[in-house]
């Protein structure tokens, strides 16, 4: 039993270590602001159309099961309120961090690990350069700063695509679905909606540098980091949402 268990305790201490580097070196310098810029434009940029697209989708999808429901009692009127609290509580930030892992996190791991495996990250430390100052922190800084966004875009756009299900199918008419999303939310909403997305920016760009530092075994070695990685921080996003919600629970 132990035995099964001590990589497991032995991977966690690895990731708190290097998080408390990462989050150490935001205040020292050299702070490599392009490779923080360029972190942004690659995750954030790059992640905007797939997390445009699953927004749309998600408040259609919602707008139509909700929608179905609330016929049945006579209570269409009140599918702008659903809608706004389901994205902006749980499935903005849940679905946004978990397109974010996929795409972003096995990018990661899959690129600092094949540094790893060709000694370029061992060439930096013999030329005096701390890798986790110049790999680890901007990505770190990068998405903490691009997924709450990202997340308040898809929540957005979610909204429209409520707006669409219940205008064209259950006759609200627009000033009322909006006026209704937005009397249902509360700064506890807007605080839930936004503290998921900052945790959830650490640990996936956190685990991706970890599974990717620690790359042995040549391409194949690559390809096992780059799966552990978007499990890893897939099954994490869960759990810190699992701890989170009953905090905000009224």
């Amino acid at each position: 039993m132990l035995d099964f268990i001590k990589p497991w305790i032995e991977t966690f201490q690895e990731f708190l270590y290097l998080a408390a580097r990462a989050f150490r070196n935001i205040f020292r310098t050299p702070h490599y602001a392009d490779d923080i810029f360029i972190q942004m434009d690659v995750i954030g940029v790059g992640s905007l159309p797939i997390v445009i697209l699953i927004g749309f989708f998600s408040g259609i999808i919602m707008g139509l099961q909700l929608g179905r429901a609330l016929t049945t009692y006579g209570a269409q009127g009140q599918i702008g309120q659903l809608v706004a609290i389901a994205l902006v509580r749980e499935f903005g930030p849940v679905l946004t961090a978990l397109l974010v892992a996929g795409r972003n996190a096995s990018g990661i791991a899959s690129e600092l690990g094949s540094m790893k495996v060709t000694e370029q990250i061992d060439a930096m430390r013999a030329l005096g350069t701390d890798p986790i100052q110049k790999l680890v922190t901007p990505r770190l800084i990068a998405l903490m700063v691009v997924l709450p966004l990202l997340t308040i875009i898809a929540d957005f756009i979610g909204l429209i695509g409520g707006s669409l299900i219940a205008i064209g199918l259950l006759n609200i008419t627009w000033s009322m679905y909006w006026s209704s999303a937005w009397r249902a939310l509360i700064y506890q909403d807007l605080g839930q909606g936004l503290i998921k997305p900052f945790l959830f920016a650490i640990v996936i760009s956190l685990v991706g540098c970890l599974y990717g530092m620690r790359t042995t075994g040549g391409t194949q070695g690559v390809g096992r980091a780059t799966t552990q990685a978007v499990v890893v921080a897939s099954i994490w996003i869960f759990v810190i949402t699992s701890f989170i919600d009953p905090l905000f629970f009224t």
